[in-house]
């Protein structure tokens, strides 16, 4: 059994969840979660907006959340390599590929990107294309802006 628990933020309302006292998931649009969560706010979940909220009024630049997202090996050694770019910098797919040890794997970190079940807390909005194109980001481009200009980078 898991707990979600939803807030209003200068990005949207956004619902976040835990189970087995780590982030598994962050919801960008609620109104698509399935019912299988339990709502309420739970002291990790309050702790997890709060962190959020001040990273979005630029007084942190780094989470300190426990994080279980699920997937294959493949996407969680993708997930570890963009929780290692820094607030303000981007790297693009085939860095990162190149970062996991495969450099050709640059579509499937792209897919590993976009089935991030975490975003923000892990910055998938840091990873770009090769000349700097916005380009895979699951939540829509203009979010991914946001994200970026947020973290003063130029784009």
């Amino acid at each position: 059994m898991g707990y979600i628990f939803s807030a209003q933020t200068v990005l949207g309302k956004i619902s976040i969840v835990e189970q087995d006292k780590k982030i598994t998931h962050l919801f960008w649009d609620p109104k698509n979660i399935v019912n299988t969560y339990e709502y309420k706010e739970t002291p990790l979940l309050r702790d997890a907006f709060l962190q959020l909220e001040k990273y979005l009024e630029w007084k942190i630049k780094e989470f300190s959340l426990p994080l279980n997202p699920q997937g294959t090996d493949f996407m969680k050694s993708v997930w570890k390599a963009l929780q290692n770019i820094p607030y303000g910098k981007t790297k693009s797919y085939k860095e990162i590929a190149e970062t996991i040890g495969i450099p050709k794997a640059m579509r499937a970190v792209g897919m590993a990107n976009n089935k991030n079940p975490i975003a923000i807390f892990i910055p998938c909005h840091r990873v770009i294309g090769h000349n700097w194109d916005l380009v895979g980001y699951w939540w829509w481009l203009e979010n991914k802006k946001k994200l970026l200009k947020l973290e003063w980078v130029e784009i």
